[in-house]
């Protein structure tokens, strides 16, 4: 099984101010170490390390990470995917192959700048590479998202943490449309993931999140959906193995087959691990 989702950070109060003390459980510093027991436990046999840091240092910082951790299979590092000379860092980058993919946390941009052409422009190269593209945003950004994904129809795409309904509210309709819309391309895959962080942190009921679940699993199906537990994020919430149980509790329903995809096959096959 592969965890396709977590972070790794040394906490810095000042780059890591989207930390905020509400969120005291992870305002501290998290390494591969932390993970040995829980993932020997769940058998997990490795993870997608994925940027938390919008600066090439944070590349450096899990390449060093992944030298030393062999649980770490890839990365999603982050490039600046406006600068002139983007061509130039990705001949770069493309040295150093635990590198599988690029993230920008677009859900702190506007519409304007993720249907920016220059922006775009970048992602687009990112195919030339064989490089992967997280798509990370809130549920109101995903009209945006989707007027971007249909600009680039040939790239590798990922939802992160299904587009971050409203699990709280339980108003998801207009997520459910979109994520509807979404789910017609055929290069877009989604990470059942990150829910924790959108709900009630203390007092989610399982039927919130199951619903969302619905949502992503009937429009994607169990051959595009990938387990990832957003980890140490999650942990405001609940420990690691709560979401681990929520989701193989909810995947249930599928097929030896399809949960091997979910759980490990699909992350494997996307991000060429």
């Amino acid at each position: 099984m592969i965890d396709a989702h977590v972070h790794f950070w040394n906490f810095d109060p000042i780059r890591d101010n989207w930390i905020s003390e509400e969120m005291n459980a992870i305002r501290k510093d998290f390494s591969p170490k932390n993970l040995i027991r829980c993932y020997n436990e769940l058998q997990i046999a490795g993870c997608v390390a994925v940027q938390a840091n919008q600066s090439e240092e944070e590349n450096e910082f899990l390449l060093t990470l992944a030298e030393q951790n062999e649980m770490i299979k890839g990365i999603v590092g982050w490039i600046d995917l406006k600068n002139p000379n983007l061509l130039g860092r990705l001949n770069y980058w493309n040295n150093f192959k635990k590198i599988k993919g690029w993230r920008h946390v677009l859900q702190a941009e506007t519409a304007d700048f993720i249907l920016d052409k220059d922006f775009i422009s970048g992602v687009k190269q990112l195919n030339n590479f064989s490089y992967t593209y997280d798509l990370l945003c809130y549920h109101n950004q995903l009209e945006s998202i989707i007027k971007m994904v249909d600009q680039i129809p040939d790239q590798p795409l990922v939802l992160d943490h299904c587009g971050k309904p409203d699990v709280k509210s339980q108003d998801l309709k207009t997520w459910a449309d979109n994520i509807k819309t979404l789910a017609q391309n055929p290069n877009v895959l989604c990470k059942v993931s990150g829910l924790f962080a959108e709900a009630d942190w203390k007092n989610w009921k399982e039927i919130e999140l199951f619903n969302c679940f619905d949502i992503v699993f009937e429009n994607f199906g169990p051959e595009r959906m990938m387990y990832g537990s957003d980890w140490p994020v999650m942990l405001i919430s609940r420990p690691h193995q709560a979401w681990f149980n929520l989701v193989n509790k909810y995947t249930e329903k599928f097929n030896d087959a399809e949960r091997k995809m979910i759980f490990g096959d699909n992350a494997k096959a996307f991000y060429k691990l």
